[in-house]
């Protein structure tokens, strides 16, 4: 067998990442990389093909990632979704691979959906007709069961996410993923290696505590070779909705994410302040750039999309 990939940190005698023994040697023993590699799909894999060939009609794939929970990450994707889709003629698919939490179809008012199949695959739920949705959320059978799954029937699923939905041509696939670098994250970077990862957004919001693990979120993404778009700084100030002013909830005692972004050489994409009507617009299912034009919420997302498309490939 041709020797496989090995992590840059891992031991000198790796068995690399796609083989059958990878987290299983004793030369594994020790290695920070242990469990996810024992957990983590094996090559060659037989639905790789089926993925590249769904994948091929999809022009940008585009991760959101955060180190840590809390930070607003599905928010952001949701409210990314929202807005790339208002253009009639723009694309847009969402796939909700937070296996344990997904919070994605109450973000887009699609509680209580199901998942139609025909004979071209699984249909997303569509919020509108260019705006698609798959997630857990809607193969439960009850909202509030809990998803008690190991790593491997968790990359099943992302599999299917990936093989078996028609998400049809797309400008864009947004991927909300959860917290943290584990099985869905190397799950859905090796299933999509041959179709390539257009780029991963951070999130963050501005004290150290979230940084730290954005920092590892960034190692991890240079680490399996995902080109980093950049750094969102969330819930960066309280904006009061009555008089506009704003006032700092999470202090940025290490400088916040922007210090970090100059020192980890990665782009600033920008800061959204804290505004309570973003969590009331994600309750009800509702786009908040377009329920609060006004708000300085609003003119803070419209200005890191704008900038996340002038980064994207043409």
């Amino acid at each position: 067998m041709a020797p496989t990939k090995a992590p840059e940190d891992a031991p000198e005698h790796c068995p690399g990442t796609e083989s059958e023994q990878a987290g299983k040697s004793s030369a594994c023993d020790g290695c920070p990389n242990q469990q996810v590699c024992s957990t983590a799909p094996k090559g060659p894999d037989p639905d790789l093909p089926l993925i590249y060939d769904r994948m091929g009609t999809v022009k940008h794939k585009i991760l959101v990632l955060s180190g840590k929970g809390g930070v607003g990450k599905s928010s952001f994707t949701t409210q990314l979704a929202f807005a790339l889709s208002h253009d009639e003629e723009t694309q847009v698919g969402v796939m909700d691979i937070d296996i344990c939490g997904p919070s994605i179809p109450k973000m887009f008012g699609l509680d209580g959906e199901q998942i139609h199949s025909s004979n071209s695959g699984w249909s997303p739920v569509y919020v509108t007709d260019n705006l698609g949705v798959m997630s857990i959320g809607f193969i439960l059978q009850e909202a509030d069961d809990a998803i008690i799954w190991r790593g491997p029937k968790k990359n099943g699923l992302i599999k299917q996410f990936l093989k078996d939905v028609d998400w049809g041509d797309l400008d864009y696939l947004v991927v909300d993923t959860p917290p943290g670098t584990s099985d869905e994250h190397l799950s859905v970077v090796q299933y999509l290696k041959e179709s390539g990862i257009t780029g991963a957004i951070l999130i963050t919001t501005p004290q150290e505590v979230a940084l730290q693990d954005v920092r590892k979120e960034i190692d991890f993404c240079r680490k399996v070779k995902i080109p980093i778009i950049g750094v969102v700084e969330n819930m960066a100030g309280f904006v009061c909705p009555s008089c506009k002013g704003e006032s700092v909830i999470f202090a940025p005692t290490t400088g916040g994410a922007r210090k970090m972004a100059q020192d980890t050489n990665v782009r600033f994409l920008g800061s959204i302040p804290l505004d309570p009507r973003i969590g009331k617009s994600c309750d009800q299912g509702l786009s908040f750039l377009e329920e609060y034009p006004d708000s300085p919420a609003t003119k803070a997302y419209q200005d890191i999309i704008s900038e996340i498309r002038k980064v994207l490939p043409q």
